[in-house]
């Protein structure tokens, strides 16, 4: 019985195995074709964008300017302003761009500058356009906009089953997101283009931070942009989409959500920001101080990487030696036992370690939950603080307890951390395998006693009502309240199937997978 067993298995292996190398032959990679290189245009002299900033940066050689886009509004108004501001270039870069409202407008400002004679240069993640490729073959075909895919799959109806042969080259993604106008600014940070990470719609709202950067830093993002637009795993958008079929797409697939309800309560927003007219008149509160761009190598899981240049690496690098305090927030906590390990040795030599993560209840990804809850007794025992967000914050004090972190809302999205009271981390890196080694990711660390202050504080004062503190009290994990009372012992938002589910993910040898 055994044997019969064991040669079934053997059986279903090899069929398997075959099946792959059958479909690999028939549905190969794409071969990198013939394609252009080009480089980012230098700084716009002309335009609104160009005028304020020669006029507030004057005095400020060599610092940058940074504002915080706290809210998804601000964010949204302020990447649209900017195109809109745009006389020279586009450069713009994103691991997920929904065929959503807010999807589409940002398309349609992007079209719009082009049709100025703006040079847009779009590159996105192939595995976060579901639903665009029409779209984005017909942009493409414009004489002032080209369109290129990082690590594109070959299936296009049925993306997804592309998996199932061919998992390892596609496993590995472009999470950086970064939109740079006129070669004079650019936002950077945790958020991607679609409505839940603007604040609209009937998608549940991502927690969020992106910056808004000026000046010194902004040359580096441009030419770290031209360094992934030229990359090996980057191709051009007419190999992977085609040819577009019907220009009339642009004015149906454009132009019909701004007939939406939806954007009929936005639009009076929109129309009432003026991010590029505040920087005009020095009304926009930035901060001039010295800031480092971190990116990966865009060729990170194609080609080797030597350790010192992974994005980690250099992050460290930079963030320079930790002497009294580390607050971070993430919305996917997998730090392994490595990781447990390396918080551990800083508590152990006299730094405060706290963690801001999502609760299941918030979480949008139950498997990374559970690599999260696997080590978490662990990271307790070692003295790392945990607080967990709740799906939804209650009471009216939440956004300002949330500080830095943008407004309160359904699922912590936000990508941050603050080191010793003076530096502060913004960025796509999440705290888990896949960031360190698996995606490329991008980010600035800012010099702010500001930001990072207003971080630390936000810990200090306990999140309030934003999230649980996750102690061991009698050997048992407890969920506390801001009033430091126990709510639950039971994870909150858990069921008995959940439970389960965790359990068992946590047994699988995927951890390097979340």
């Amino acid at each position: 019985m055994f044997l019969t067993i064991l040669l079934f298995l053997i059986l279903i292996i090899g069929f398997l195995a075959v099946a792959i190398v059958v479909l690999r032959l028939i549905f190969p990679a794409p071969a990198n074709a013939m394609r252009k290189t080009t480089t980012a245009l230098p700084p716009a002299q002309d335009g609104a964008l160009a005028a304020a900033l020669k006029v507030i940066g004057k005095d400020h050689n060599g610092l940058t300017g940074i504002a915080s886009l706290r809210n998804g509004l601000d964010a949204f108004t302020a990447r649209i302003l900017l195109a809109n501001a745009a006389v020279s270039s586009i450069d713009v870069q994103y691991y997920i761009w929904r065929a959503d409202m807010t999807g589409h407008l940002m398309l349609k400002a992007l079209l719009r500058a082009a049709d100025r004679g703006v040079r847009v240069r779009l590159l996105l993640d192939d595995n976060g356009i579901d639903r665009l490729d029409a779209v984005l073959a017909t942009l493409d075909a414009h004489p002032e906009i080209e369109v290129r895919l990082y690590n594109p799959f070959v299936l296009r109806r049925f993306k997804r089953l592309s998996f199932a042969f061919d998992f390892f080259r596609l496993n590995h993604r472009m999470h950086n997101k970064a939109f740079t106008v006129d070669g004079r600014a650019s936002i950077l940070g945790g958020r991607n283009v679609g409505d839940e990470y603007f604040g609209t719609g009937i998608n549940p709202l991502q927690i969020d931070l992106d910056v808004l950067a000026v000046g010194d830093i902004v040359p580096a993002i441009s030419a770290d942009f031209d360094r992934y637009w030229n990359s090996k795993p980057v191709y051009p958008a007419a190999q992977i989409l085609g040819q577009a079929s019907d220009n009339r797409l642009i004015a149906t697939a454009l132009d019909g959500f701004e007939r939406e309800p939806e954007f009929n309560k936005y639009r009076p927003l929109l129309e009432a920001s003026d991010t590029v007219g505040s920087l005009a008149r020095g009304e926009l509160a930035l901060e001039w101080t010295k800031v480092v761009l971190v990116s990966d190598d865009p060729v990170v899981g194609f080609d080797a990487v030597p350790r010192a240049d992974l994005f980690i690496s250099r992050l460290l690098d930079a963030v320079g030696p930790i002497r009294n305090r580390f607050d971070g927030v993430t919305p996917y906590f997998v730090p392994g036992a490595a990781g447990v390990k390396a918080l551990g040795a800083l508590i152990d030599s006299g730094v405060s370690v706290r963690m801001l993560t999502n609760s299941l209840e918030a979480t949008d990804a139950l498997p990374v939950h559970a690599g999260y809850a696997k080590r978490r007794e662990d990271l307790l025992r070692a003295n790392v603080g945990l607080f967990e967000m709740r799906a939804q914050a209650a009471g009216p004090s939440s956004h300002d307890i949330l500080g830095p972190f943008g407004s309160s809302g359904s699922h912590l999205h936000a990508k941050t951390f603050a080191v010793d009271g003076d530096r502060v981390f913004v960025g796509s890196f999440n705290f888990d395998p896949r960031s360190a080694t698996l995606n490329t990711e991008m980010g600035l660390l800012i010099h702010s006693t500001n930001m990072a202050e207003m971080m630390h504080q936000a810990f200090d004062e306990g999140l309030g009502d934003l999230a649980w503190r996750v102690e061991m009290r009698n050997r048992r994990l407890a969920w506390v309240n801001s009033s430091d009372e126990i709510q639950t012992r039971i994870e909150p938002g858990t069921t008995l199937v959940k439970r389960l589910a965790l359990t068992i993910i946590g047994w699988l040898p995927v951890e390097w997978l979340l």
